[in-house]
């Protein structure tokens, strides 16, 4: 197993699955191919992180982003 850097952690309760969390999972998955981020950053699936109203939820160097999107993660990485 390769070494990672660092970890993005996105919540995949029930209703972060409503608000989209598979689409943003499909979406990180494509940007860490890219070449800057390739084999840099692992993605852990969470259960709920209890911030069900603002999902999807993710966490970036510690910090929590609510209604995440592509967009937020590519600023904050």
């Amino acid at each position: 197993m390769g070494k990672y850097r660092k970890f993005i952690f996105v919540c995949t309760g029930s209703d972060c699955k409503e608000n989209g969390c598979k689409s943003l999972l499909k979406d990180i998955d494509q940007l860490l191919k890219t070449d800057p981020h390739k084999g840099k950053w692992k993605v852990v699936k969470t259960k709920c992180m209890d911030f069900c109203k603002s999902g999807p939820v993710g966490v970036v160097n510690n910090e929590v982003i609510k209604r995440m999107k592509a967009e937020d993660l590519r600023e904050k990485l």
